[in-house]
């Protein structure tokens, strides 16, 4: 049945941006988590990672403290350099990580069939630099991240702030989220979505729809 659609939009963190081994990190996700990681990088429990982050990563997901602050406070905590810290927080990312060449080479061909291609993505400062690099993000057509426009999913505002952005009703926008709460929302108030489960079943959702 072929759909109206207009705009497709793509979270990142399991969408766009995949985790590596993501049986493992299910699975051991205490001992495989980016967090777990970072923690055992400082020589600390992830307990104390957490406290030592505390309000201030909710806050940066958020967009309600800079950047620098968020890394002035977390380096504090953790009695370590700000320049150590963004290293060993953005290297784990990027070990964690690895960017859907597929899903991004379906991305740029859509955009070629007319459709805008948008980023829909709730990150804090440091996952966005390490799981966003610009050269790719820069051939969307919007680019919507928490941390930037201070609100995050599954509020109903960012989804609204999406509408506003590209100025279509919400029947004409599909939405790809890798996380059932994030879609709920989204269906609310009209939008059609897709849960990202892998790209060989989002392609065949894509068939089916006409796209």
């Amino acid at each position: 049945m072929k759909i109206d659609i207009k705009a497709i939009v793509f979270d990142v963190g399991g969408v766009l941006a995949l985790p590596i081994d993501p049986i493992k990190v299910e699975k051991q996700r205490k001992i495989s988590g980016v967090h777990s990681i970072i923690a055992k990088k400082l020589g600390i429990s992830l307990d104390q990672w957490f406290d030592s982050i505390d309000t201030t990563y909710a806050k940066s997901i958020e967009g309600k403290i800079s950047k620098q602050k968020v890394l002035e406070i977390i380096a504090k905590n953790n009695k370590i350099s700000k320049k150590k810290l963004r290293k060993i927080i953005l290297k784990t990312y990027k070990s964690k990580f690895k960017q859907n060449k597929e899903l991004f080479k379906k991305a740029f061909k859509l955009r070629k069939k007319g459709y805008k291609i948008v980023v829909l993505s709730d990150q804090w400062h440091f996952s966005q630099e390490a799981l966003m690099p610009k050269r790719l993000y820069r051939k969307f057509s919007e680019v919507i991240v928490s941390c930037e426009v201070g609100m995050r999913k599954p509020n109903l505002k960012i989804y609204n702030l999406l509408l506003d952005k590209l100025k279509l009703k919400p029947k004409q926008i599909l939405f790809i989220d890798n996380q059932e709460w994030n879609i709920k929302p989204a269906k609310k108030i009209g939008i059609k979505t897709i849960l990202y489960k892998n790209n060989k079943s989002l392609f065949k959702e894509f068939e089916k729809i006409g796209i």
